[in-house]
This record gives structure tokens, C-alpha cells and sequence, in this order.
């Protein structure tokens, strides 16, 4: 009965998410107060499903947390993307990869790309009359978010679902590979349903990696479903298929290479997760503490090799939007950190922003344990997005693996505070939910350091000691590195 009533939490969270997919449409003005309802509701069942997780039998344990991320993770399939139009950008430069283009030399405007333009992507201008009797042209669709642009050589409206159409890409070479890949597969007429399936398969895949090193850690495989369940991990990675998903996966995989001793390959994992969406590159410090010149040699070669083949083609013209991009959120002036801004002016929040984040490292770096970064990478990821801010909930799809992999649970209140900011404008609401995210976090913390937790991690910690000397014992030449 226990595993029933786990299994029917979960499936009220995954009828939810379908429910939002298909009902309530691309996230507009008119519908925020819609959304913030129904994030509420599939949080409020991730909440109960976990707390239900709980009280299922060990031997069921895996199996309803594997059919769960499956059952959620379809539900996240049933829909076009509700919150973010980038998947479009992926998409477009995806295509004209595949057709021999760079997408860092040419805008979606571009003249020279008319012909590539798909109408899923490109759709026609409606014509209307105006007050004075002269004909126009519209780009507006009532179930999507259309731009208006101009062809750069003929002038006409161009209609599109990309975000900032006048400018280049702004994604490194590893996440261009990634949409080259993608859309080579499928062609450049299928929708956004492929990115999204893959979004999918990459979320199912990590549990699966969760659960199994949760399982050899001696750890709860349950925390897995903090993970696999997150309704930000569904809506983010699947439904609105970020390319930020696969720099958390990559993070995770180089973060389990380099806790087995095997730093190399860690490094190039680490190298193509940073290629991916630059952001990964705060994973580093955690992964530093025991011969960080291999982790930071095949990262860095990882990283410049990806960008060799582009670099030949494009020249400079690889950085794309990034410079415009940081200027226009506003991360060069510190009017974006919305934190920090509360406490400090503007001109002040950038410095302290960048001390706060260097004392960070460092200590991530001298206290994190050789064999066990997990924490430290959740410590490290979590200040960064408190400290940084950003506007865009997804980012936190980097913090909540190793959620998963502590169990804690607390620090997803960094990615609720960051869909506040998505969801609710006003900048006092903002800053109220990630000081309560802090709060949360503080105390929570506290409380586990009393008595009663330190005796549970006592009991895990001489749990592992117990298996690594077992396994030491039968020549595992990882468990032997560990121990060392």
C-alpha cells in the first residue's frame, strides 16, 4: 500500500505537468497568474510523492523511482515549449550547421539563409489594415512567442520564434555540436520534439547513474527522485530542452570520473561541459584537491579543441552575443545581481560578488574530500546562483544533481526562488524569496548539525569505511584510490 500510494503521488505530478504542457500555452503576461498555480501544484506533489518515497520498501525503492522519471519525463513530452524560446535558436543552428553554415557568422535575419529558413520556425507575417487604411504585416501566433525582424538584404518582416534575431549565436562549440547532432538525425522539417527526447533520455540516463552511486556509496537511492522527479528538471530539461541539461550531466559525469580516480577523463568531461554553456566552469574547485593539473590540462585542451573547428572558419567571430549578452543583462554594471543589489549599490556589487565567489573556491577546493565532492560542488554552485542571481530558472538545472547525490533537499530552495524571478517581476518579491532560500538553507543546516544528524553520518560514514575496505581487500584498484 505504502509503494501504491507513492506511485499515485507520482502519477497526479506527472498528469500535472502534462495537464500545463498542453493546456496553458506559452508563458504571456495574461497567463503568469496560471503558472504560478500550476507550479505550485506539481511542486506540491513532488513534495508529497517524496515524503511518500519515504515509507516504500527498500526492495521497491529503485524500480518506482526509475518508472517514475520515465512517467514524468513523458509527461514533460506531450507539448511544444512553454517558457523559453531558445530551443528555436538550438534548432536554427542546428540547421544550418548541418547545411555547411557556422552559426556564429551569420544572424537568423541573415539574406543569405532565406532559403533555410523552416516555416516551424520562420512562420508567414498576417497582413491587417491599419487605422489609416494602409496594409501591414503581423507576426503574432496566439499559442507562441513570434519576433519581428528584417531581412538584411530585402527588408521584408521576417517572422520568427528565435529570440534576438539580429544577432549571432551565443552558445559555445560542444552545445553547437549537440544541435548539429541532433538535427542531422532528424532533418530540418521535425519540430521540437527531438531536442526534447533527447532532454528525456538524458534525464532518465543520470538517474539511473544516481542510483547506482548512491547505491555503492551505501546511500538512499530515494534522493535519486529528487532529481528525476524535480518538476524544474522536467520543465527545464525536457519540455523547454535547455542545453543547460547537458552541462549539468556532463558536471555529474566528470564529477563520478574524478571521485573514482580517474582525473583525466574527468578533465575532458569537465572541458566539454563548460564548452556547453560556460557556467559548468564553477564545478572545478571541488574537483581540485588531489593532482588538479590533470582535471585542468584535459579540461582546458577538452575546451580548446572543441573550438578549433569553428575558430578556423569564423575567427573571433566564435564569441558570438556573449559580450552584448553580459552587457544587457547587466552583469557588467552589478544592476543584475539581485541579491546582492539589496545590500549594496550597484557599482559596489560586482567586486564583492567576485570576492565572495573566489573565498568560495578556495574553500571548496582545501575542504572537500578527495572521494567525495558532492557536497562541495552543491555548496559551490548554490552561492554562485544566489550570489549571481540569474533570471532564468534553468540555471539551476547545474545544482540539483548533487541534491540527488547529498539528500539535501533544503538547497532546492535556490531553484523555487529562481522561478519566482521567472514567474513574479517585481524586484522586492525577488529578493524576499532568495533571502528565504538562504534562510531555509542556514537553518536546515543547523539543525543537521546537531546531535542526531552527526550520529547519522557517523553511521553512513563507517557504512562506506567498511565497504571500501572490503573492496581494498579484493584488489579494486578504484577503491584503493579512493582510500588513499
Amino acid at each position: 500500500m505504502r509503494t501504491l500510494f507513492a506511485a499515485v503521488a507520482v502519477t497526479g505530478l506527472a498528469a500535472s505537468v502534462a495537464w500545463g504542457v498542453l493546456e496553458l500555452g506559452f508563458l504571456r503576461e495574461e497567463l503568469r497568474a496560471s503558472y504560478v498555480v500550476w507550479t505550485a501544484v506539481c511542486w506540491a506533489f513532488f513534495v508529497v510523492a517524496l515524503l511518500l518515497l519515504r515509507r516504500v520498501p527498500a526492495r521497491a525503492v529503485t524500480a518506482l523511482v526509475l518508472a517514475g522519471t520515465a512517467l514524468v519525463g513523458g509527461a514533460a513530452l506531450v507539448g511544444d515549449p512553454n517558457t523559453s524560446t531558445d530551443p528555436a535558436r538550438y534548432a536554427w543552428d542546428g540547421i544550418v550547421q548541418v547545411n555547411g553554415v557556422s552559426p556564429y557568422a551569420h544572424t537568423p535575419d541573415s539574406g543569405e539563409l532565406r532559403d533555410l529558413r523552416p516555416d516551424w520556425i520562420f512562420p508567414e507575417s498576417a497582413p491587417f489594415t491599419r487605422d489609416d487604411g494602409t496594409i501591414g504585416e503581423r507576426c503574432s501566433q496566439p499559442d507562441r512567442q513570434i519576433h519581428r525582424a528584417y531581412d538584411t538584404e530585402t527588408g521584408d518582416v521576417v517572422c520568427t520564434a528565435i529570440n534576438r534575431p539580429e544577432v549571432p549565436t551565443i552558445y559555445p562549440p560542444a552545445a553547437e555540436l549537440y544541435f548539429a547532432g541532433v538535427r542531422a538525425l532528424v532533418g530540418p522539417e521535425v519540430g521540437f520534439f527531438p531536442l526534447q527526447l533527447t532532454g528525456a533520455l538524458l534525464v532518465f540516463g543520470t538517474t539511473v547513474a544516481l542510483v547506482v552511486t548512491l547505491r555503492r556509496r551505501g546511500l538512499d537511492p530515494r534522493w535519486a527522485a529528487l532529481w528525476g522527479w524535480c518538476p524544474l528538471v522536467v520543465g527545464e530539461g525536457i519540455t523547454n530542452s535547455h542545453v543547460d541539461l547537458l552541462g549539468a550531466v556532463l558536471v555529474v559525469a566528470a564529477t563520478l570520473l574524478v571521485a573514482t580516480g580517474r582525473r583525466w577523463r574527468g578533465g575532458i568531461a569537465l572541458g566539454a561541459a563548460v564548452a556547453t554553456k560556460l557556467i559548468p566552469a564553477i564545478a572545478a574547485p571541488a574537483l581540485l584537491r588531489r593532482q588538479p593539473a590533470k582535471v585542468v590540462v584535459a579540461s582546458i585542451v577538452t575546451f580548446a579543441l572543441l573550438y578549433v573547428p569553428y575558430v578556423a572558419t569564423t575567427g573571433w567571430q566564435v564569441l558570438g552575443y556573449l559580450p552584448g549578452y553580459l552587457t544587457e543583462e547587466g552583469y557588467e554594471d552589478g544592476s543584475r545581481f539581485v541579491f546582492m543589489s539589496a545590500f549594496l549599490p550597484d557599482a559596489w556589487t560586482t567586486p564583492v560578488v567576485a570576492l565572495l565567489l573566489a573565498v568560495t573556491a578556495a574553500l571548496v577546493w582545501v575542504k572537500t574530500p578527495v572521494g567525495s565532492p558532492w557536497l562541495g560542488q552543491l555548496v559551490m554552485i548554490g552561492v554562485v546562483l544566489v550570489a549571481v542571481s540569474p533570471r532564468y530558472p534553468w540555471y539551476a538545472l547545474l545544482l540539483v544533481p548533487f541534491v540527488a547525490l547529498t539528500g539535501r533537499w533544503e538547497w532546492l530552495a535556490i531553484p523555487l526562488a529562481l522561478l519566482v524571478r521567472q514567474l513574479e517581476p517585481y524586484m522586492a518579491l525577488q529578493r524576499a524569496s532568495l533571502a528565504t532560500a538562504v534562510l531555509v538553507i542556514l537553518l536546515v543546516s543547523i539543525w543537521r548539525a546537531g546531535p542526531g544528524w552527526s550520529e547519522r553520518l557517523g553511521d553512513v560514514v563507517v557504512c562506506d569505511a567498511r565497504r571500501l575496505r572490503r573492496l581494498v581487500g579484493r584488489g579494486d584498484s578504484r577503491a584503493a584510490a579512493i582510500s588513499d
